[in-house]
């Protein structure tokens, strides 16, 4: 019997974003903008996530951009902050998210010592112990 057949869903990894909009967004392009931030920060192996989305629209209707987005996100013990301006919510939503994405496997891997040197070479001149 798996988790599925018991309805038992396996535990996710701490995710505390909040998403602020200022002005007017749809109720759609909100979903469609969290179901986006979860693809990213609720991945396995991330470290615990919290932090703060923020988007706004500008009011003035000559903008080239309406759409701006600003995350501060605490990634562990790093903090990734991603800016993106956008002419929908929807672009706007998927730029974010592949900035975060790619700010945060960064995140991910400087955590498991992927830069360290080469082993040093072995001593010259005597039998090693």
């Amino acid at each position: 019997m798996t988790a599925r057949d018991t309805g038992v869903r396996a535990p996710e990894t701490a995710v505390a974003v909040r998403v602020r909009v200022e002005g007017e967004m749809p109720e759609e392009d909100l979903a469609y903008l969290r179901e986006k931030m979860d693809a990213v920060l609720g991945r396995p192996g991330l470290p615990p996530v919290s932090g703060e989305i923020r988007v706004s629209r500008a009011a003035a209707h000559h903008v080239g951009q309406p759409w701006t987005a600003g995350a501060e996100i605490r990634v562990g013990h790093y903090l990734v902050v991603v800016h993106a301006c956008e002419h929908s919510a929807r672009e706007l939503a998927d730029r974010l998210q592949d900035r975060l994405r790619s700010r945060t496997d960064r995140v991910a891997h400087r955590t498991h010592g992927t830069r360290r040197t080469a082993t040093p070479p072995p001593l010259r001149g005597g039998e090693t112990l």
